[in-house]
């Protein structure tokens, strides 16, 4: 999957949207960070192992022995941040 970043998506979007229809997926950075995939609308449902897994993670979770984990702590874990 392209990576297309949004100043890029912004001046060219009509070429890229053409693209998309044609079948082809995209992942959308915006300041460094992925923050969309953008796909095409299709009559058919993908297959789940289409899917990326972090998308699924909500119905594989289980609860932590340690309780909940704070937002921030899993932007800390994720993106680096503090």
């Amino acid at each position: 999957m392209k990576t297309v970043v949004m100043t890029r998506f912004r001046t060219d979007a009509a070429r890229i949207l053409r693209r998309i229809a044609k079948g082809e997926r995209f992942i959308l950075s915006y300041r460094g960070c992925s923050v969309a995939i953008l796909e095409p609308i299709s009559a058919h449902p993908r297959r789940p192992s289409d899917d990326p897994p972090f998308l699924g993670i909500g119905r594989r979770a289980v609860a932590s022995p340690k309780g909940k984990t704070r937002h921030e702590e899993i932007d800390r874990i994720l993106y680096g941040r503090t």
